[in-house]
C-alpha cells in the first residue's frame, strides 16, 4: 500500500479540504451550518484531490514532465512502483467514487424539490471531475498550456466555498466571494510553488506554466501578489461585515504566509523549494480554521 498512499498525495488534502471548512464556518456564523453536508462535500473533495493527484501521476509519466530531470518527490508511475494500467483503474474507482458521493451530497441538501439546482450542480461536479483528469492527462492536458491556476483558482476557491455554502444555506450572499477568492489566491499560491520549483523539467517536458512563462523572477513577484490578494480579500471581507475584533483573528496566520513568501523570494535550488510547498499548504488550513473561528465567535 506505500506507494498508492505516496500516489494519493497526503500532504495535498488538507488544502484541498480549506475551502469546504470555510463554507462551513460562514454558514455557522450565520446560524444555517448543515453537518452532514459538509461531511459529504469533504469526502467528495478528498476523492476530487486524489483524483487530481493519481492523473497527475499518470499524466506526467505519460507527457515526459516525470523524468530524471524533475526535482521533487519520485512519482509512483515514474519510479515503476505502480503501472499506468494500474493508475488508469485506480483513475476510474476514484472518480466513479467521487460522482457517487457527489450525487449522495446534492440529495442529502436538495432532495428532490431541488432537482433545477442539482442539474446544475451535477454539471459543475462533471466539470471538476474533467478539469481533475486533464489537468496533466489526455491528449490536450491544459496544465501544460499555463491554464492551471485559473482551474485551480475556480475549483478550490470559487466553487468550493461558494458551492458549499449554497448547498447549505440555499443562498449566496455577495460578500462570500470574498474569502472565496481568498482561498481561491491561496491554493493558487501553493500550486505556484510547486511550478517554480519544476521550472527547469517543465522546460524541458514542454509544460509550459505560469512559472516558465513569467521567468523565475517574475515567477516569485507573482507569488507575492497572490498572497496580497489573499490576505486583502480577507481584510475586506471583515471591514464590509465587521461585527467583532474576533474577526480579525486571520492576522495570526500572517506571519507564515510572509516566511513563505520570503522564502520562495530567497530561495533558489529547486530541492530548497520543495518543502515551502507543504509549508504553503499547511498556512492556508490555519489561516482557514483562525478565519473561520474568528467569525463564529463574532456571533
Amino acid at each position: 500500500m506505500t506507494p498508492w498512499i505516496s500516489a494519493f498525495r497526503p500532504r495535498t488534502l488538507p488544502l484541498a479540504l480549506a475551502s469546504i471548512f470555510t463554507a462551513g464556518f460562514l454558514a455557522r456564523a450565520a446560524g444555517q451550518l448543515n453537518g452532514p453536508v459538509v461531511a459529504l462535500a469533504a469526502l467528495t473533495t478528498v476523492l476530487l484531490q486524489v483524483l487530481s493527484n493519481l492523473a497527475n501521476d499518470y499524466g506526467d509519466s505519460q507527457n515526459g514532465a516525470d523524468s530524471v530531470h524533475r526535482q521533487g518527490p519520485q512519482r509512483a508511475v515514474q519510479s515503476g512502483a505502480i503501472t499506468s494500467a494500474q493508475m488508469l483503474r485506480a483513475m476510474w474507482i476514484c472518480g466513479t467514487l467521487a460522482l457517487v458521493s457527489g450525487l449522495v451530497l446534492l440529495w442529502q441538501a436538495l432532495g428532490a424539490a431541488g432537482l433545477g439546482w442539482a442539474l446544475g450542480f451535477l454539471a459543475l461536479g462533471l466539470a471538476a471531475i474533467w478539469a481533475a483528469v486533464n489537468y496533466t492527462a489526455g491528449s490536450r492536458p491544459y496544465g501544460y498550456a499555463g491554464l492551471g491556476d485559473l482551474s485551480v483558482f475556480v475549483f478550490f476557491g470559487l466553487v468550493g466555498v461558494c458551492g458549499t455554502y449554497f448547498l447549505q444555506t440555499q443562498t449566496l450572499p455577495s460578500a462570500v466571494l470574498l474569502p472565496a477568492a481568498a482561498l481561491g489566491f491561496f491554493a493558487t499560491a501553493v500550486l505556484n510553488v510547486n511550478n517554480i520549483r519544476d521550472i527547469d523539467s517543465d522546460v524541458l517536458a514542454g509544460k509550459i506554466t505560469i512559472p516558465v512563462r513569467l521567468g523565475a523572477v517574475r515567477a516569485r513577484r507573482y507569488h507575492g501578489l497572490l498572497l496580497g490578494l489573499g490576505l486583502g480579500c480577507a481584510v475586506v471581507f471583515v471591514a464590509l461585515s465587521y461585527r467583532s475584533p474576533w474577526q480579525w483573528l486571520f492576522v495570526a496566520a500572517v506571519p507564515l504566509l510572509l516566511f513563505n513568501g520570503y522564502q520562495v523570494w530567497h530561495r533558489q535550488e529547486p530541492m530548497q523549494i520543495d518543502p515551502l510547498l507543504k509549508q504553503m499548504a499547511l498556512s492556508t488550513l490555519v489561516f482557514t480554521l483562525l478565519f473561520g473561528l474568528g467569525q463564529v465567535l463574532a456571533g
